[in-house]
């Protein structure tokens, strides 16, 4: 059965009001998630929610071979984050108009546009692209870009919802979220390098395995589509929602209020974000080369910082650190990552070899994906669960804005 601490309801009243969590009191049949199914569904949900991004940036051999004149990678991520946290302000903006449109249809709205958005670069291909031409369409790269952005659209909206949503349940469903979403960048990763494998190593067969990989990426969003509208008919889930149900006297938490409590997490995450993205994917895929691995560099390169990713991310599931302080510091000391990967880059001839990278992008990875996992478990139970939905929303919308950051920051390598 799955446990949470207690909770205190504040509700206008000044009254204090104790939950228990899954069970109501004297509730001895109480439905119980006995074969982990909505935590599988979370899982599923957090890994489609970041498959399309992960989908772009580890295509990285592709679309550096179509568009060889473009910055792909630093372009996708400004156009990408941008978009999502715009959806994310909007949602806070227009909270009335947001919670019009219920959890599963937001949900089903956003993996649509992650589908449609999805099928663009192989669609541009099939329609526009002969097998022999070295060139693609006029106009197909701006069309490109331009599914990038519906699809960080996309992710605010699915982002903004699932996170929100997960943050009033037991910590449990956090956790399998934000595992999900670290185990999206493993296999896409593991996807891309089995489809470039299976076709010969020319510019069809490139397109050909490139379109099979998109292909499979679309079915598993079509799968979490499904999953989704299952997941709220769960009879534990029905019950975590009436166990949920607020006062109707109590008043929505403003934004900046809740901002304020949990300042440090929301600093923390925003760092994170900041550091990881002036970093991955951009400066991984375009600034670093091997003469041994040439165009397959950048994309195991991508892999092993997801293989690191998802380490931290389940290891919160092993070891929780209870400290926001400490994690907090821990993500300021992670601004050491920009002198070791610049010394990578111009230093001595030793630390420009594959070693020194791998070993610096698996830590990457690794704490990028263990301090996310503890900031976005601890903060929704750091404050009244009146004010758990609108918490994780804050920490999305700052994470949002260290990626905003991070990417933009992520062009000085180019300098």
């Amino acid at each position: 059965m799955l446990k949470w601490k207690p909770i205190m309801l504040e509700l206008e009243t000044g009254k204090n009001i104790k939950m228990e969590g899954v069970k109501g009191p004297g509730d001895q049949n109480a439905p119980r998630d006995t074969y982990k199914i909505a935590y599988i569904i979370h899982f599923l949900l957090g890994a489609g929610n970041l498959l399309p991004w992960n989908a772009l940036i580890t295509a990285v051999d592709y679309f550096a071979y179509l568009y060889s004149t473009k910055h792909v990678e630093k372009v996708f991520a400004v156009a990408y984050m941008s978009s999502s946290v715009l959806v994310l302000i909007v949602m806070l903006s227009w909270g009335e108009w947001s919670r019009r449109l219920n959890f599963r249809l937001r949900m089903n709205l956003g993996y649509s546009m992650f589908v449609i958005s999805l099928m663009v670069a192989p669609v541009i291909d099939w329609a526009w692209c002969s097998s022999d031409s070295n060139e693609p369409p006029n106009g197909a790269y701006a069309v490109t870009v331009a599914s990038v952005l519906v699809c960080g659209l996309a992710d605010g909206l699915v982002g903004g919802s699932l996170i929100g949503s997960a943050g009033k349940l037991p910590k449990e469903y956090m956790q399998a979220v934000f595992a999900g979403t670290a185990s999206s960048g493993v296999l896409v990763s593991i996807l891309r390098i089995i489809t470039k494998a299976s076709f010969p190593q020319t510019p069809k067969g490139l397109r050909s395995s490139a379109h099979f990989y998109f292909i499979v990426g679309t079915i598993i969003l079509i799968c979490c589509i499904l999953s989704c509208n299952l997941l709220y008919k769960l009879p534990v889930m029905q019950q975590h929602n009436k166990l949920l149900q607020v006062d109707p006297l109590c008043s929505r938490p403003k934004f900046w209020s809740v901002a304020g409590k949990i300042r440090w997490p929301a600093f923390g995450i925003f760092m994170i974000y900041v550091v990881t993205l002036s970093i991955f994917p951009g400066f991984i895929a375009e600034n670093l080369e091997s003469k041994l691995l040439r165009d397959w560099y950048p994309i195991l390169l991508i892999t092993i910082y997801n293989i690191a990713d998802l380490l931290g991310k389940s290891l919160t599931a092993i070891y929780l650190l209870n400290s926001i302080k400490i994690a907090s510091w821990a993500c300021i000391a992670r601004l050491m990552f920009y002198p070791l990967f610049t010394a990578c880059l111009h230093g001595p001839k030793w630390l420009k070899t594959e070693v020194p990278v791998v070993t610096l992008t698996f830590m990457l990875g690794l704490t990028n994906g263990y301090l996310t996992s503890v900031f976005m478990i601890l903060t929704p139970k750091s404050v009244p669960v009146s004010e758990a939905e609108i918490s994780a929303i804050v920490m999305i919308v700052f994470l949002g804005l260290g990626l905003v950051a991070g990417s933009v920051l992520g062009w000085f390598w180019v300098i």
